[in-house]
């Protein structure tokens, strides 16, 4: 909604709504000990009592603006440098008035936010002053006041403020033009396969089957490592068995009697180290429950019957 003021300018929805706010507050006076609704309500705000009967210009600003549904635009601060500085960072701070625009001072005449001292709201701009109106001024009411600009530090602009956060909204919800489908190249290669997803997914299959064959003959012990032909230890050639000719039967003799096929085998060494080659002697077989008085005389295969 625009509102047509003194002089034929516009007047904003967010500066009539706040306007009118504090427009319904003038002649308010501070209770004893500067103890007044505005700061009891920022107080119980911000869970802090000692804002209950602090300077309240700017809590006061904050408390209508709160009546009027126009808070998220013109800030809610008590101290005026703070609220200053919002401003700036909204990109919203100027230096020329401005129906509902917020005006902060600096006694001093300082020109930087850091010596702001005081902060009421511009109703109307005539030549160069402004018609202001201001809480806790003239030491206890919230009144009118015309100004001179020599100790304005800048303007805070709320409408500028909503723009910005509805430019910044917008913003957020843009998305960028989807890029166009590019035509798939045909394959020329067969290992053009090698980078899909299937060929990575048989890959990360395979290494683990490997893996877990490996793991698992580590342990059962069944793992070995197989000698190659460079690392592995000679083997010591085995000599050949010494072989001696086989005697038959028309070249007997002495060194090589006859040996009866069915005795037990055993070994003679009575002729020591010296003697003739060792030969196998039959051992006769004794039946079960024979005495050692029937066992028969052992003697050599060679010797001499008696």
């Amino acid at each position: 909604m625009i509102c047509p003021i003194l002089g034929g300018a516009a007047l904003d929805p967010i500066a009539e709504a706040l306007l009118k706010q504090v427009r319904h507050e003038l002649g308010y006076r501070e209770k004893g000990g500067q103890h007044t609704k505005f700061g009891h309500w920022y107080a119980e705000r911000v869970q802090d009592p000692q804002y209950r009967d602090a300077p309240w210009c700017d809590m006061f600003i904050a408390w209508a603006a709160d009546k009027a549904g126009v808070a998220d635009y013109v800030g809610q601060f008590a101290w005026t440098p703070s609220h200053a500085v919002w401003f700036i960072k909204q990109d919203a701070w100027s230096t020329e008035p401005e129906p509902g625009a917020l005006v902060f001072f600096d006694w001093k005449g300082g020109k930087s936010y850091q010596g702001v001292d005081h902060v009421g709201v511009v109703e109307r701009v005539s030549g160069d002053k402004i018609h202001t109106i201001e809480a806790n001024v003239d030491r206890v009411w919230l009144k009118r006041k015309v100004r001179d600009t020599d100790k304005v530090v800048g303007y805070g602009l709320p409408r500028v403020v909503k723009a910005n956060a509805q430019l910044t909204e917008i913003r957020s919800t843009e998305r960028p033009l989807a890029p166009a489908a590019r035509a798939r190249e045909a394959q020329d290669s067969p290992f053009d396969v090698l980078g899909t997803p299937q060929a990575l997914l048989a890959a990360m299959v395979l290494t683990t089957v490997v893996l877990s064959l490996r793991f698992a003959g580590r342990r059962r012990g069944t793992h070995r490592r197989l000698a190659t032909l460079w690392n592995a230890p000679p083997h010591p050639r085995t000599p050949p068995p010494h072989t001696r000719p086989r005697p038959t039967a028309g070249h007997l003799t002495a060194a090589h009697p006859t040996v009866d096929p069915t005795a037990h085998p055993t070994v003679d060494s009575a002729d020591g180290p010296s003697g003739p080659p060792s030969v196998t002697v039959p051992r006769a077989r004794v039946p079960a429950g024979a005495g050692s008085a029937g066992a028969p005389t052992r003697r050599r295969p060679y010797e001499p019957k008696p």
